[in-house]
Parts: structure tokens; C-alpha cells; sequence
């Protein structure tokens, strides 16, 4: 039940590619820039949220948060389904990441304090590995729906989120990790949105704008002030958004580094693939669901595969492996393929080795992150590393963006796989910095201190 909330804040996230043509004949006139918006504004504002609102929960409560995620993003998919112009779909996808980045992180709060210490990483792992499923068989999911309409992407979202809803007030029991009544770091919340979103808005509009113009050099201007001033405010607020005691553990730093290459790589890959499929190929949104479901079936056996090596293999080795196997599988695909369809032969075994490399190191790399750091920061915890994986995706699509609009024809997708391989490769040898987990001391954390009881249940 709470492996569910990641699974539909992921479906969510990336069933949405496959409707981009069918959204953009209902909404005519819209750049292909302009469209990666309704992808990249959900991912801007779930990275930017997810640690004040992890902390939030840690102090008032995880199921108070958990189901008031759930009930935001039901209520924003209504919204969603129903929009009657691109910016209506774009602010519901602002709402539906709030939700997100509510019930993410107080989901795996939520298991990790109901579940025993030395089946915790097991636990963690089911949790990763039915997200990262739930992101690659979004294209699947969404090409069915939109034989009926791209609204129906939306739509499936609100009978999952209304059960998840009646089955946590149900079975899910309270529990607080409440730290000192401190205040929400909002600032560092808005610098980071600002700089993420203004990256992305540099990447994106540079074709259409032209890379010299006075638009997109502000826009990377705003991009690197407002990293720098999130990083000042971080590192002198009493509540800062990401504790720097965290990131001392070095699995937990590591760990970050290789999620946010990994997603950045991963996000553009698929993107890439099932624009290929579409675009070039001719494809319709279900044959193309349809042409990318064998890679996420790969995903549960190497997760599963990668657990059981892991009792002789570090994690770092693991995810590494995971890494490069996305690297080779996306070096195989722009190899083999040409403009003339020949799915079985040319896209089909790169794209299988792509999804094996997806189950062997996400998994991995999220089960690590949170392995060394104190159970009463997982939810926050969590919520650090999610939002890596988050400005990955928005980095790594807005990156393909970027290569498709600067260089015509197939040639842009051959530019995209090999900074999509290069990028992969890159978070190998950050994954390499996980090493093996072993018991490790606790850094120094702000004390923690009960907050007000919110019912009979919390303990």
C-alpha cells in the first residue's frame, strides 16, 4: 500500500510522454519547448518541495501528510483531465506535484519506521524498485489511455488515489519523527525553484530564442544566482533544507550525485526513445506504449537480481553495473536503428539492456542512500535524494530538448543518445562512491523534540 504512493507519483510523471502529440493537436500552436513544461514544471516544483514538506510531515505527522498528498494529486488530476487550454494542464501539474511531494517521502517515512531495522533495506528496496517500474511503464500505460484521449492519463489517477486514500486511513498507523518547532526553510524552497526552473527555461527556449539572446543568457545568469543563494541560505538557516550533517554520510552524498546523473540519463533516454518511435517511426501512442514494455519488465527480476548480489557485492559495484548497461543500451539502440522501422533487430535488444541496467542501479542507489542515515530523518532523508532524482529528470529533459531543437533530423537523436550514454556513464562512477554500507556513526542531527499529538493513533 505505501509502495503504491511512489508508484502512482511516478505513472504520473512519466505516462505523460507518450500523450505529448495528442496534447499538442488538442492544444495547437505550442512549441515542443512549450509542451516539455507540462513535464518539466511537475518535476521544478516536486524537487523543490519535497524536503520542506518531508520535514512538515516528520514534525505534524507522516499519515496527516501521506493523506493529504494523496488528496491534493487526486483532486489536481480532476483538474488536469478536465483542462480546457496548455497553461489550465500546466497549473494542475503544479498542484499534482505538490501532492507528490507530500505522499513521496511520507510513504517511505511511513515503512521504514513500521518495518524492523535488519529488514529495513529489503523494504526500501520493494518501495525503489515499484517506483522505478512505475516510471518505465508509464509510456505503456499512457498509450493505452490515450486511444481513448490524452485526458485519460489524468483520469486513471483519481480511482487508484481514492482507494490508496480509504486503505491508509484503514491499515496505515501514524508516527512522528518531529523535529524542534523550527520554521520551513521557504526561502531556500524558492531559490531552489527559481534556479531549477530558470535552468530549465535557458535549456529549453535557447533554440527557439537563440542561445546568444539576452533571454536565455539572464535565464542561466538567474540559474547560477539562485544556486548560489540557496546554497548561503542553506548553510546559515536553523532549519536548512538539506542538513549538512547528512550530507557528511558518505554513501547518503554519494548516493544524490549518482541519482541525479542516473535520472538526468534515464529521463532523457526514454523521452528520446519514444519520441524516435513516434516521431520517425510513425508509431501511434499505443504501438509505442506497446514497443517500450519489455524494458520495464527487465526491471523487477535485475532489481531482485541486484539484491541478492548484493549480500557479496557492494552496492557502489551494483549500481555501476546498473549504469553502464544503460550506457551500452542506449549506445546500441543509435547504432542499430535507421529511419526505416525494424523494431525486433535494431531498437529491442538495446532498449533490453537499457531496462536491466534500470533495475540493477536505481534500486540500488535509493536502498543506499537511505541505509546509513537515522531512522527518524528517512522521511527527509528521502525526500533529499528524491529531489536529486527530480532535478535530474528536469535537467536531462530539458537537455533533450535543448539537442532536438538545435540540430535538425536524426542527427539530433544521435547527438541526444551520446550525451544521454556519456551522462550514464558519468553516474557509473559516481554509483562506484556508495562502496559497500556498513554500519557508520550517526552524524550530529538537531535534536528532536515531541511535537502537539495529533490523535490517538500517533505513537
Amino acid at each position: 500500500m505505501l509502495a503504491g504512493a511512489p508508484f502512482l507519483a511516478s505513472l504520473d510523471l512519466f505516462v505523460v510522454n507518450v500523450a505529448f502529440g495528442d496534447i499538442g493537436v488538442a492544444f495547437p500552436g505550442h512549441t515542443l519547448g512549450e509542451l516539455s513544461w507540462i513535464l518539466n514544471i511537475y518535476a521544478i516544483v516536486f524537487a523543490a518541495l519535497l524536503i520542506p514538506l518531508g520535514r512538515w510531515s516528520d514534525k505534524v505527522g507522516r499519515k496527516r501528510g501521506f493523506l493529504l498528498g494523496l488528496g491534493l494529486f487526486t483532486v489536481a488530476s480532476v483538474l488536469a483531465a478536465a483542462a480546457p487550454a496548455l497553461e489550465v494542464l500546466i497549473g494542475a501539474r503544479v498542484l499534482q506535484a505538490v501532492g507528490a511531494a507530500l505522499l513521496t517521502p511520507t510513504s517511505l517515512g511511513l515503512l521504514i519506521d513500521a518495518v524492523p531495522a535488519d529488514k529495513r533495506g529489503g523494504a526500501v528496496r520493494i518501495w525503489a524498485a515499484l517506483g522505478a517500474l512505475a516510471a518505465a511503464f508509464g509510456p505503456v500505460v499512457g498509450g493505452l489511455l490515450v486511444e481513448l484521449s490524452w485526458r485519460w492519463v489524468f483520469v486513471i489517477n483519481i480511482p487508484i488515489g481514492v482507494a490508496l486514500i480509504v486503505l491508509a486511513l484503514r491499515f496505515v498507523p501514524d508516527s512522528i519523527a518531529s523535529t524542534r518547532a523550527d520554521t520551513l526553510d521557504l526561502v531556500g524552497a524558492l531559490a531552489l525553484t527559481l534556479g531549477i526552473g530558470a535552468l530549465a527555461l535557458g535549456l529549453v527556449q535557447g533554440p527557439d530564442w537563440g542561445w546568444g539572446s539576452v533571454g536565455i543568457i539572464a535565464s542561466f545568469v538567474v540559474a547560477v544566482l539562485a544556486v548560489v543563494a540557496f546554497w548561503r541560505n542553506n548553510s546559515k538557516h536553523s532549519s536548512p533544507l538539506v542538513d549538512p550533517a547528512l550530507m557528511k554520510v558518505r554513501t547518503f552524498a554519494w548516493a544524490n550525485l549518482a541519482a541525479l546523473l542516473f535520472s538526468a540519463a534515464f529521463a532523457a533516454g526514454l523521452l528520446a526513445n519514444i519520441f524516435w518511435l513516434q516521431q520517425v517511426w510513425g508509431y501511434s501512442a499505443l504501438t509505442t506504449g506497446l514497443a517500450v514494455a519489455p524494458g520495464p519488465v527487465m526491471v523487477p527480476f535485475f532489481s531482485y537480481l541486484g539484491q541478492r548480489l548484493s549480500k557479496r557485492v557492494g552496492p557502489g559495484v551494483i549500481a555501476a553495473a546498473g549504469c553502464l548497461l544503460l550506457a551500452a543500451g542506449s549506445i546500441l539502440v543509435l547504432l542499430s536503428v535507421t529511419t526505416d522501422p525494424a523494431y525486433a533487430s535494431t531498437f529491442l535488444p538495446g532498449w533490453l539492456v537499457a531496462g536491466a541496467g534500470v533495475g540493477l542501479a536505481l534500486p540500488t542507489i535509493l536502498s543506499s542512500a537511505t541505509a546509513d542515515i537515522p531512522a527518524v530523518r528517512g522521511a527527509t532523508g528521502s525526500a533529499v535524494v528524491n529531489m536529486s532524482r527530480q532535478i535530474g529528470t528536469v535537467s536531462g529533459i530539458s537537455a533533450l530538448v535543448a539537442i532536438l531543437g538545435s540540430v535538425a533530423g536524426t542527427a539530433g537523436f544521435t547527438a541526444a543518445w551520446w550525451v544521454i550514454s556519456a551522462i550514464a556513464v558519468l553516474s557509473a562512477g559516481s554509483a562506484l562512491g556508495l562502496g559497500r554500507v556498513r554500519p557508520s556513526p550517526q552524524p550530529e542531527l538537531a535534536p528532536i523534540a515531541p511535537a502537539p499529538t495529533a490523535g490517538p493513533h500517533n505513537r
